[in-house]
């Protein structure tokens, strides 16, 4: 495989087509080696329309999913993130070139290693990650400018957006397949946030998802 002009093509035909317009954004993912972050038996899709499968039954979003919630986000260079769902630490990645810091929470300990030895080997250094059940008796003191939710809810739960700042924005999917919505979520003031329905999509839920109801603030 040409891996830049696959990378080009991904850019060119997915991506740009589909409303992704900041240069910005667009010029990050061409400098970014998402190939680097791909499972080698899949390194064959690392530039395909598809979500790609990792370990433990999760995946990495189709490149047009990514491209379009961070230009929705819309991260500025001294805002802080927070990730749910490390996953292959691709996304990761995008996030710490855009942000002062990003902190990434991941249940499963051998993705989260994966993720911090790519982001090593990049002279990535930016990002806290963290290995945690990010549902089970959620408890937090710090606020975030950015959150983003890398795997579905079946229906809304308002604890992530409890921990935006004011002004902070946070990306999450909502639904069961195969129909989810990709909201953007905005915090207006202490108690008022706006809800913005940005695409469908469909992603592995959250690992504990389905089983949790209630969330310990």
């Amino acid at each position: 495989m040409d891996i830049e002009q696959a990378r080009f093509n991904m850019i060119e035909q997915q991506i740009r087509p589909w409303d992704v317009s900041d240069q910005t954004i667009l010029d990050l993912i061409s400098q970014t080696p998402r190939e680097k972050f791909v499972p080698e038996k899949y390194q064959h899709l690392a530039f395909s329309d598809t979500n790609i499968p990792l370990p433990h039954a999760q995946a990495m979003m189709k490149p047009i999913i990514e491209a379009r919630m961070l230009q929705a986000l819309k991260i500025q260079s001294h805002e802080r993130v927070l990730e749910i769902g490390t996953g292959s630490g691709y996304v990761t990645a995008l996030l710490a070139q855009l942000a002062t810091s990003v902190s990434s929470e991941e249940i499963h300990t051998d993705l989260s290693q994966q993720a911090s030895d790519q982001l090593q080997a990049l002279n990535i250094n930016n990002v806290d990650l963290k290995v945690t059940d990010s549902l089970k008796n959620r408890k937090f003191q710090n606020r975030f400018d950015v959150i983003l939710v890398t795997g579905s809810l079946p229906q809304f739960e308002a604890i992530f957006q409890e921990q935006l700042e004011i002004g902070g924005r946070l990306f999450i999917v909502i639904g069961e397949a195969p129909v989810m919505e990709a909201r953007l979520i905005t915090r207006l003031a202490e108690n008022k946030w706006q809800q913005t329905v940005i695409l469908e999509t469909v992603l592995p839920p959250l690992i504990g998802a389905t089983e949790t109801n209630k969330f310990v603030l």
